[in-house]
């Protein structure tokens, strides 16, 4: 699927969440190496339908989309995909990935996924 974006990231998240709502916040702070497109999934749920993805989908877990790879990144590789472009962050990606940490990482990431996925369902955000 061609994608038509300027931005070499696009970070989706869920901004009715406070928690990542602060981190986002963070994040865009800081100075990236790419540039970075940021999508609030719930007030921008139509920017969804160019990448094929079901609002729920996203709601679940963290998605990073990278235009130059063409490629969706999930779950704990998107936050190691996202921190390889942010200062402060490029050395815990590159550790992650040299110790070949992410899969233990996204174990421990579905467990809070799970958690505020459930969480933000019983507050209506996965109504259509």
């Amino acid at each position: 699927m061609a994608h038509e974006m300027n931005d070499d990231l696009t970070v989706f998240f869920d901004g009715g969440c406070p928690l990542c709502s602060r981190e986002i916040a963070h994040y865009r702070r800081l100075k990236a190496l790419e540039s970075i497109s940021w999508v609030d999934i719930i007030r921008e749920p139509s920017r969804l339908d160019r990448f094929d993805l079901d609002p729920r989908v996203a709601l679940a877990a963290f998605h990073v989309w990278d235009d130059s790879a063409a490629r969706m990144y999930t779950g704990a590789a998107a936050f190691v995909r996202l921190w390889s472009s942010l200062p402060g962050y490029r050395w815990l990606a590159r550790c992650i990935t040299k110790l070949h940490l992410t899969p233990l990482l996204e174990l421990v990431y579905r467990r809070f996924a799970r958690r505020h996925f459930l969480k933000r369902c019983r507050e209506g955000a996965c109504s259509a």
